[in-house]
């Protein structure tokens, strides 16, 4: 049964693969900002898993904190930037007055892990240094990410300042030095992570509807081979590893019906930035799946509060 179940699951992420190999399209997902910036190369390498969009509330002058979203994908797509409004999730931010900067990364495909992580940092570096020219205020930057995207989100938080180590003879550099703007910090000021895997090893332990172990599996894929057989480099990928008291704060959401990540990772995530010191928050959905009943208004609301609640105490 888990081999049709994850046969499915890949068959659905290869459509999707399919289908995000240019841009999203934009006309079709009504957004209603200021202004806005699409397709903005924050390498400099003019590839399409290192473009970023901005885009600005319609209320109030600026300059705007910042929300820097993330997409899921199991970590296969390279052009899925625009999932974020057609969740709702973006336009939400923007209606509470937050500017959001939505991200594309290099695929598993692309490139192995730590690329994804690296991307993302780079954005970070990216759009804090050249703040002024978007009208954006550099000193909040929040992010956010569902599935993949929230993964990326969570190691984002917790992953600042985490030097360079040699895995199984290869170098693993979190950071990166992607772009022109190594000098800039890539720390946020506050997390909400939706049902983002967090510890790989652990995810066949607690309930799937396929194996994560598998060497096929999008875990397996994003560190370059099955993930029991490379535990070195996968503890490198996990957010939990890098859990320390100077983390920022952490919303996180999770279904306890999700069939694709299993509830336990953000238990275990939780759990650990309890024991660590770090404010954060917990929210089991009742009967929520990976998106349906999790991605909706009531908790989108949360979502604003908890980055309101951040952005007040900066």
């Amino acid at each position: 049964m888990k081999k049709l179940a994850f046969a499915a699951f890949l068959a659905s992420i290869n459509l999707i693969g399919q289908a995000q190999t240019s841009p999203m399209d934009y006309n079709k997902t009504a957004i209603q900002s200021s202004k806005y910036w699409l397709d903005v190369d924050y390498v400099g390498d003019k590839i399409v898993g290192h473009r970023l969009d901005v885009h600005l509330p319609k209320k109030g002058k600026g300059p705007y904190p910042i929300i820097v979203a993330i997409y899921g994908s199991a970590w296969f797509s390279n052009a899925s930037k625009g999932v974020t409004f057609q969740e709702g999730l973006g336009q939400v931010l923007l209606n509470n007055g937050f500017a959001v900067v939505s991200i594309n990364h290099r695929s598993s495909g692309d490139a192995k892990f730590p690329a994804q992580i690296q991307d993302v940092k780079a954005a970070i570096r990216f759009i804090r240094a050249n703040a002024p020219a978007f009208n954006l205020a550099p000193d909040f930057i929040g992010v956010t990410g569902w599935s993949s995207g929230g993964h990326l989100s969570a190691l984002t938080g917790t992953s600042n300042n985490v030097p360079k180590e040699v895995i199984q003879g290869e170098e693993v550099d979190i950071e990166g030095t992607l772009g022109k703007h190594l000098g800039t910090s890539s720390a946020v000021d506050a997390v909400v992570d939706w049902f983002g895997p967090t510890d790989f090893l652990k995810m066949d332990d607690c309930g799937s509807s396929f194996s994560h172990n598998d060497a096929k599996s999008p875990e397996s894929s994003l560190v370059g081979g099955p993930i029991q057989e490379n535990k070195e480099k996968v503890a490198t990928a996990n957010p939990i590893s890098y859990v320390k008291k100077s983390n920022p704060p952490f919303l996180i959401f999770h279904g306890d019906k999700d069939p694709l990540v299993p509830h336990c990772q953000s238990q275990l995530l939780f759990e650990q930035l309890q024991a660590a010191g770090v404010s954060s928050k917990l929210v089991i959905i009742p009967e929520g799946g990976h998106g349906p009943g999790v991605l909706i208004d009531a908790y989108f609301e949360q979502m604003v509060q908890f980055f309101k609640l951040q952005l007040k105490s900066k």
